[in-house]
């Protein structure tokens, strides 16, 4: 297994393939588990991943020699697309909007700022040359998606601050990469203003195609019934990573088109969305448990104690000066308070990225590049142990994280019936919905739509306009073509504001518009 992993020209026999598969499969199955003490000790998931890659690697118990840089990008790229795919699928637009511009303004003079603090405090106070100091900068500006959307998403914030984060660790990778790139080429760095433009230009690319080709799927998804719904999931993943692709190949933005694309197919109405976002949340997490494992199997923890203590200065500098300072600076238009403005500047979580952004000066054999790459490690696996359990303290302290939970919305499953003109929604009433205690009746579904069968402690039964829903139900609604979009926001509207939904102001009006055959839900 050694010779393979090392790359060597001999080719994979039967025996080591077996093998290498059983050590993948128990890899795995350790990492799921780790998922339940992570969410128990509030410790960042991709740290025990790490950890897994470091104790089976070189100077581990397993003692697995991999040096492949190349490859751990290449693969490391590959998850990248997965976990913007799946972050983007679950941006809800409504939330995101208002954020569009601070998150813009902080992934593009956010990451300036950083990159400029960042490198003159590895320059000046850890002695770097120029170039290494920069590649750093600009690698550890970068916030991960993974590790936004994993601990996020565990924190009750304002959506304004989640909104921001999210966006900005979807955008702030496609300037990131330039910059990394373009540091890490043998030879003179270019002109600011050409790399300025160099990402402007990409940026517009990536936002083009991304939105294009997000489009253009959830118009086809809308339009073209698939035989099976176990299908759905594999286009809309498929239609992801065909921006990314697309937006690599014109020389823009993959990882920005990628995420857009996303985003558009993840508040569009498709066929079978829970099903879909059940399957690109277990993608997800595939994507992070292997690129953490391989990264934790290139490092050599032998060679990061030379570099602890640099990487803790320059971590420093950056948690404490350079975030906080383009958060600020970035921020100062929009007027946002300062306890906000706090929690954001420690919110700025470092993870994979960076890692995978380390190892392009090590492909290109820019000299210092193993230094560069030892100080990223140790500088990730440290602030990281640190921000993501004391986040949700500092929300609390803040103020910040005790929002009153509102009621639950509901995860509707559609299917098409095309030969009958009509779909079928399905959906069970969880903890939290308003729905539970209103009258089948005092739903007041638009004419053409009507709740067909109600499945109540494992036994179905045809409901009657008197009979009351309660937690736990699993209903079974017919709605014809022309009624369906209306059909599926009374029922949101009903388990969010209850049977007077339509009176006391929560939308969800029987009022039907005619706007064509939008088929599914998110």
């Amino acid at each position: 297994m050694r010779q393979a992993l090392r790359g060597k020209d001999r080719p994979l026999t039967v025996h080591q393939l077996n093998e290498l598969l059983l050590v993948c499969s128990l890899v795995l199955l350790i990492a799921v588990a780790a998922v339940r003490i992570s969410s128990r000790s509030g410790l960042p998931s991709l740290l025990i991943y790490l950890g897994i890659g470091i104790a089976i690697g070189q100077d581990g118990i397993g003692n697995v020699v991999f040096d492949n840089a190349e490859l751990t990008q290449v693969i490391g790229y590959a998850a990248l697309v997965v976990i913007l795919a799946e972050g983007g699928l679950g941006t809800k637009w409504k939330e995101i909007k208002p954020a569009l511009p601070a998150a813009i303004v902080l992934s593009l003079v956010g990451v300036a700022v950083s990159v400029g603090v960042t490198a003159a405090g590895a320059h000046y106070l850890v002695g770097l040359e120029w170039r290494q100091a920069l590649l750093i900068g600009a690698v550890v500006s970068s916030t991960d998606a993974a590790a936004v959307f994993s601990v996020l998403r565990k924190v009750p914030l304002p959506a304004r601050i989640t909104g921001v984060l999210e966006a900005e660790s979807g955008f702030n990778d496609a300037p990131v990469v330039i910059l990394v790139v373009a540091f890490a080429t043998v030879g003179p760095v270019d002109d600011w203003y050409v790399l300025l433009g160099k990402i402007a230009l990409e940026l517009a690319i990536g936002v083009a195609i991304g939105l294009t080709v997000g489009f253009l799927g959830a118009y086809g998804l809308r339009h073209v019934a698939l035989p099976a719904s176990g299908l759905y999931p594999i286009a809309v993943m498929a239609i992801a990573v065909t921006a990314y692709a697309a937006g690599a190949m014109a020389h823009g933005s993959g990882f920005l088109a990628v995420y857009l694309a996303a985003m558009v197919l993840g508040n569009a109405k498709l066929p079978h969305w829970p099903a879909t976002r059940g399957f690109a949340d277990g993608l997800g997490w595939i994507a992070q448990i292997g690129m953490f494992v391989l990264l934790g199997l290139l490092v050599t923890p032998h060679d990061l104690v030379h570099d602890f203590w640099p990487a803790v200065i320059i971590g420093l500098v950056l948690t404490m000066v350079a975030r906080p300072l383009e958060v600020f600076l970035s921020l100062l238009p929009f007027r946002l308070p300062w306890q906000e403005q706090a929690l954001m500047s420690w919110a700025g979580l470092r993870g994979a990225v960076p890692i995978i952004l380390a190892t392009i000066p090590m492909v290109s054999g820019i000299e210092g590049s193993d230094r560069v790459f030892n100080i990223v490690f140790v500088l990730v696996v440290v602030y990281t142990l640190v921000q993501g359990p004391t986040l949700p303290w500092l929300a609390r302290k803040l103020k910040l994280g005790d929002q009153a939970p509102g009621a639950a919305d509901l995860g509707i499953e559609s299917a098409p019936l095309e030969r009958l003109r009509g779909h079928l929604l399905s959906f069970g009433i969880p903890e939290g919905s308003r729905m539970n205690g209103v009258e089948v009746s005092e739903l007041r579904l638009p004419a053409g739509a009507a709740v067909t069968l109600v499945v109540r402690d494992e036994k179905s039964f045809v409901p009657l306009p008197a009979t009351v829903l309660r937690r736990g139900d699993e209903l079974l609604v017919v709605a014809t073509d022309p009624v369906r979009d209306a059909t599926e926001a009374r029922l949101r509207a009903v388990a969010r504001g209850g049977k007077l939904a339509g009176w006391l102001g929560t939308g969800g009006s029987t009022a039907v518009t005619h706007r064509g055959p939008k088929q599914g839900l998110k």
